[in-house]
């Protein structure tokens, strides 16, 4: 795998650290700010959402821009926001700073997957989309956890100014080790946009939303779930967070690897495991050894999903994939909004600490279907092309039969 990804990876841990170690510190947010902890939770929903937009306005304004470039510009705008919310005098100020931040995300993995594919042989390009998104799921693992802790010792504002420096190194690296690519020639908005024409495209972009959608309608409420029904105590969770992070880490290189190999069954695979697993989890929960394995396992079947998903919309937009990439990326936080409010509802109807585990099983099925739709559909297009080849071989030689003579 060539280093230009490890600058990749470097930009995708930094941005994987502020989107989740939000969560961590909103107590010490709100109290610094005076706010609620509900009003400090827009800091998360603005950057979601900040995502969900972004990512389509940053990709189609860098065009005109070589790709290079644009990633260059992406992470300086990402440590902008990342200062901005560590300077910020009033709440006001740090939500503008973590949506800044977030308008960076989506279009970063979308041009970064593009980049990373075409660095690398055909049949090598989910692994090394997989390698990109390997610093996404490490900082689960590694700056999440430490984030949190600096923010509760040191202050929040010191973590902050930490993944700002973790920007700016990304950005070294993608300056020195990215190497010049050419702009693509003749690509328009229009081209762009007619992969949005594309059904295949669009049922990849739902299963994006419903598989790891489904993921976040359990994780979303871990906390709750696993201090109430499984009886961890409070500290317990950021080790449980840790377990999922590992869990994502494996699932992800994984899925990367099958992915090259089998696309569509590794989805397949992936997608119905997550469905069971989820629904296993409303038992499990009630037991401390059954929870934590199974808070790895959603993990990585979660995770699994991400290389091959993210690989099958640039092979379906094949000629223009760009903002079909970044719109996907956008289409992960959509769902990971959609679960969490889902997750919300059912919780507030009564029907337990667990019942999200309910619903996140029942997006990923839902996922299993499309994905199997489009598995379908694949094969019936691949076999009306080999029938009009028949026909279109076997026209010139019955043809060329009495002309013989």
């Amino acid at each position: 795998m060539p280093l230009a990804l490890l600058a990749l990876a470097i930009g995708a841990f930094g941005i994987g650290t502020t989107e989740f170690v939000i969560m961590g510190l909103l107590p010490e947010v709100a109290a610094d700010y005076g706010v609620t902890i509900p009003t400090a939770g827009f800091l998360v929903t603005g950057y979601a959402l900040g995502v969900v937009l972004g990512a389509p306005l940053m990709t189609v304004l860098g065009t005109r821009v070589p790709r290079k470039r644009m990633l260059m510009l992406l992470m300086g705008l990402f440590v902008a926001g990342n200062v901005l919310s560590a300077l910020a005098p009033a709440f006001g100020v740090m939500l503008a700073g973590r949506v800044v931040a977030s308008l960076a995300h989506g279009a970063f993995f979308g041009i970064g997957s593009v980049v990373a594919a075409g660095l690398v042989a055909p049949q090598k390009k989910a692994g090394a989309i997989a390698m990109m998104f390997t610093g996404l799921t490490v900082a689960n693992v590694v700056g999440v956890p430490l984030g949190t802790l600096v923010g509760q010792t040191l202050g929040w504002r010191v973590t902050f100014m930490i993944v700002a420096a973790l920007g700016v190194l990304g950005l070294l690296g993608i300056a020195k080790l990215v190497p010049e690519l050419p702009r693509p020639e003749g690509v328009r908005i229009r081209h762009e946009l007619a992969a949005f024409r594309n059904v295949q495209v669009l049922l990849a972009m739902a299963m994006t939303v419903l598989g790891f959608g489904g993921v976040f309608a359990a994780i979303t409420y871990i906390t709750p779930m696993m201090t109430n029904v499984a009886g961890f105590a409070d500290t317990s969770v950021t080790w449980l967070l840790v377990l999922f992070g590992l869990g994502m880490v494996a699932g992800n290189l994984i899925g990367g690897r099958f992915a090259d190999r089998a696309l569509m069954p590794m989805l397949y695979v992936s997608l119905g495991a997550l469905a069971v697993v989820l629904a296993v989890f409303t038992l499990t929960a009630h037991d401390k050894a059954g929870a934590a394995v199974t808070v790895v396992l959603i993990g990585a079947l979660g995770f699994a999903t991400v290389p091959p998903l993210q690989k099958r919309v640039l092979d379906q937009a094949a000629g223009a994939p760009t903002l079909a990439s970044a719109v996907n990326i956008g289409a992960f936080n959509l769902g990971n909004a959609l679960a969490a409010w889902l997750g919300g509802l059912v919780i507030a109807a009564g029907l337990g600490w667990t019942a999200p585990n309910w619903v996140g099983a029942a997006l990923a099925a839902s996922a299993l279907l499309l994905a199997l739709v489009s598995g379908a559909l694949e094969r019936r297009t691949g076999a009306r092309a080999a029938a009009s080849r028949v026909v279109a071989g076997g026209a010139p030689e019955s043809a060329a039969v009495p002309a013989h003579h």
